[in-house]
């Protein structure tokens, strides 16, 4: 009788354990499927959140209110339905695209020569005053040298945006930014990217536009980091992301920020074009991504890392050279040199 006791004490914390886990999924899956339903494609917001709420009550009554097999049946035939509605939402070239992210990028290789479209190159007055302007490019592989890696912050903390910089001994740095692309009154929203609510775009522009906004009117924390990728490297990874800058041309995608976002698209790019090394939490949380390029010797680790963190925010140097023809050397100019 004791040891019945004993037993059923030492279980009772698994069995708890075990209910939790049961009500942690049930809630996730009905989480999921209402804000599938709420950020669905129907045209009518009032339609999609009286739909979302009819579905979650409905989840929560089979659930916890009145269970029955066919009840249980009846809600997975509902779930199977919002899945299936949910996968079927295709991404699309045709929206009413805010004027900064309406033209698509495209590359054309010629050999060692690359003809680049809708490079932006946008002139800010304000962060709602601009000149939107695409230009197009020519860059010789050859005369690509070295790469450079951002990360900006709307506040410092944990997540942030990242992109590239791809400079050439003969020709304006050109950055490459893996982004949402919102459409006309819309804005960013973590939770709706995971929702089939935004487009991808690769921006491909000059850094007075792509770091310029950020720095001098968004008002965002910018660090530049010079890696130590060989010219090969760097090449090779500019091939990555012109192939995908076209596929992307041709077929839409959406963003999703655990999935295909920023800073997950940068690592996948460069382990195609040989990098080595495992998945990292800071992939993830890519405001912390300076700390696992310095420790995992990207960039120059003759210094502290604090002390080269502190280098390389660029904000006061960017503003300083607000518009100017020579923004990129500016920028650069107190950085400290990566190691060759």
């Amino acid at each position: 009788m004791a040891s019945s006791r004993l037993s059923s004490f030492l279980l009772a914390p698994l069995r708890w354990l075990r209910a939790g886990a049961g009500i942690l999924a049930r809630l996730l899956l009905v989480g999921w499927a209402s804000l599938a339903i709420f950020y669905s494609n129907l045209p009518w917001p009032w339609l999609r959140l009286a739909l979302a709420l009819a579905f979650a009550g409905f989840a929560a009554w089979v659930f916890w209110i009145a269970p029955s097999r066919r009840m249980h049946l009846a809600l997975g035939a509902l779930y199977a339905g919002v899945i299936v509605w949910w996968i079927a939402i295709p991404p699309s070239h045709d929206r009413h695209w805010r004027p900064e992210v309406a033209v698509m990028p495209r590359a054309f290789i010629d050999g060692d020569r690359v003809h680049l479209t809708g490079v932006r190159n946008i002139e800010y007055r304000s962060l709602d005053d601009f000149t939107v302007r695409h230009e197009e490019r020519d860059v010789l592989l050859s005369r690509l040298n070295s790469l450079d890696f951002y990360v900006s912050y709307w506040r410092e903390g944990p997540v942030g945006h990242t992109f590239l910089s791809f400079t050439f001994d003969d020709a304006p740095p050109l950055s490459i930014s893996i982004e949402t692309r919102p459409e006309t009154g819309e804005a960013y929203d973590p939770l709706a990217s995971l929702f089939k609510q935004f487009e991808l775009i690769y921006v491909v522009g000059d850094e007075r536009d792509i770091v310029g906004v950020r720095t001098n009117h968004r008002d965002e924390s910018v660090y530049l980091y010079r890696l130590n990728t060989s010219a090969e490297n760097a090449r090779r990874l500019f091939l990555v992301y012109l192939e995908r800058i076209n596929e992307l041309a041709d077929r839409p995608e959406f963003y999703h920020l655990l999935s295909n976002n920023c800073t997950l698209n940068i690592v996948r790019y460069a382990n195609a074009a040989g990098r080595e090394g495992r998945f990292d939490i800071r992939h993830l949380l890519n405001g912390l991504i300076d700390s696992y390029l310095y420790h995992s010797g990207r960039v120059d680790t003759s210094l502290p890392f604090e002390e080269l963190r502190r280098l390389s925010l660029i904000n006061g140097p960017a503003r300083a050279a607000d518009g100017a023809l020579n923004f990129a050397e500016r920028i650069r100019a107190a950085l400290p040199k990566p190691p060759r």
